[in-house]
């Protein structure tokens, strides 16, 4: 029974490591999440198998619960909440590792990898760190959601010592991990979960709005690494394997997301910048006014012109416009417009936040656009639409060297004959900088909720 549940867990391991294959591109996507859910059941159905389960009420109980909860969930999710939820599942699975390490701790008879006060070495330095990194995870993951869900400002919050006091906790983990490994003491073992703790607070509270898709990778590289914790201590490979994957995968693109904002990791984590979004009102930048346009003006626009390039952002994902959008662009289309879609790597609020919504708009794959794919297109582009969109625009990160985004890969969208700029108000993004793409000649302000304003464009277009 022992091999073939081995062989079984193989099995599952290859199909995730087939779903992660297939999440990378759109078109696979479906397929992918396929791989993920086969591999899944065969690897709960081989777990309850195993001859070391004896009872299934409680197990069934979990199942139930759990399982009514996530298709709650699941049906009632707006699009535009996904990142909060992916910071809330992250935050369960630091849960789960804090759980079986409590538990393996206290009953090791149960896991066999000793008695009480005397566990094996292996095993306290497997729990050890499987407790630390999940409770960071945990309280990291809770942090992040309430900043996402607005419970929690987006604002870095910063004070004195602040990186000294990370260092120490830090340093205090890996002291009272040794300690526990030479003494198996509870108190040392409770010691190290209550400091665990208190480092996730600390490490996620100074990240700002800016640096969240950075974050929100890195906590799920974070609950891979609890998963392998609690695969050994549970001795069990799938667990293993999937947190491995999962770790990996995601220090993986926490690293793509810090080349897409030319930061390196280091940097987001000591001085994360970007904060709440300003509603202030300017219309004015020295010597030079933005200029406000209407719905009208700019339908006028977009039916003359023969290339549109779209550049959809945070904005469109909480007025949740990316369907009337959609509708804008076929319109468009049939009015013979060239139409593409520009995306920026670290648009929005988790990573591939925006084509996951355009993808829910049912937007064609083959018109959306990568940042190093589109962004020479933009010269030749009669109009760029930026809806929503702020940071990943600003020419500051190219021409203002005392700019804190300076060197941030952008998209080009000055280069089009004409900017049409969608915003609710003149305020700066989440990075907290002003952007001077609003006052360039070229640029054409339409203020207002985004899903109002491409509505009315779209039936202007139509009309």
């Amino acid at each position: 029974m022992t091999e073939f549940s081995s062989l079984l867990y193989l099995v599952s391991g290859v199909l995730f490591i087939l779903a992660l294959r297939g999440l990378s591109h759109p078109e696979t996507s479906r397929t992918g999440l396929r791989f993920g859910m086969i591999g899944m059941v065969i690897a709960i159905v081989t777990t309850l198998m195993s001859p070391e389960v004896h009872s299934y009420g409680l197990i069934i109980l979990g199942v139930v619960i759990g399982g009514m909860i996530g298709a709650v969930t699941a049906i009632k999710i707006k699009m535009t909440a996904l990142p909060q939820l992916v910071a809330a599942f992250h935050s369960l699975v630091g849960l789960a590792a804090v759980c079986v390490a409590l538990a393996a701790f206290h009953n090791p008879e149960a896991y066999n990898i000793g008695t009480v006060g005397a566990i094996h070495l292996n095993s306290l330095i497997e729990m050890s760190l499987g407790l630390a990194v999940g409770a960071i995870t945990f309280t990291g993951s809770l942090v992040a959601w309430g900043k996402l869900q607005g419970v929690i400002s987006g604002k870095p919050v910063s004070f004195a010592g602040q990186h000294l006091l990370n260092a120490v906790l830090g340093g205090a983990v890996l002291v009272l991990a040794v300690m526990l490994c030479l003494s198996g003491s509870a108190a040392i073992f409770w010691m190290i979960l209550a400091v665990a703790l208190a480092l996730g607070v600390f490490l996620i509270i100074p990240i700002g709005g800016a640096d969240m898709p950075v974050i929100v990778s890195m906590l799920n590289s974070y609950s891979g690494w609890a998963a392998v914790g609690i695969g050994f201590t549970l001795q069990n490979p799938l667990l293993i394997i999937t947190g491995a994957l999962v770790g990996a995968s995601g220090a993986i693109l926490s690293y793509i997301m810090c080349k897409g904002m030319n930061r390196s990791f280091l940097s987001v984590i000591l001085g994360g910048f970007g904060g709440e979004q300003s509603v202030a009102t300017v219309y004015s930048n020295g010597d030079k006014s933005a200029k406000i346009g209407s719905a009208e003006d700019a339908a006028f626009i977009m039916k003359n012109a023969a290339k549109v390039i779209i550049v959809p952002g945070y904005g469109m994902a909480v007025s949740q416009a990316q369907h009337v959008l959609r509708e804008m662009a076929d319109t468009l289309k049939a009015h013979g417009v060239d139409v593409k879609y520009a995306i920026h790597p670290v648009a929005g609020r988790m990573p591939g936040h925006m084509n996951v919504l355009l993808a829910e708009a049912n937007v064609p794959y083959d018109e959306v656009f990568e940042l190093e794919n589109i962004n020479r297109e933009f010269a030749q582009a009669d109009v760029a639409y930026v809806i929503g969109a702020n940071d990943i625009t600003n020419p500051s990160a190219k021409n203002d060297a005392s700019s804190p985004i300076y060197g941030m890969p952008v998209l080009d969208v000055e280069k089009a004959k004409t900017v049409l700029f969608v915003k609710r108000s003149m305020g700066s993004g989440y990075a907290g900088i002003d952007n001077p793409l609003f006052f360039a000649d070229n640029t054409l302000m339409l203020l207002g909720d985004a899903k109002k304003m491409t509505e009315d464009i779209f039936k202007a277009i139509d009309a």
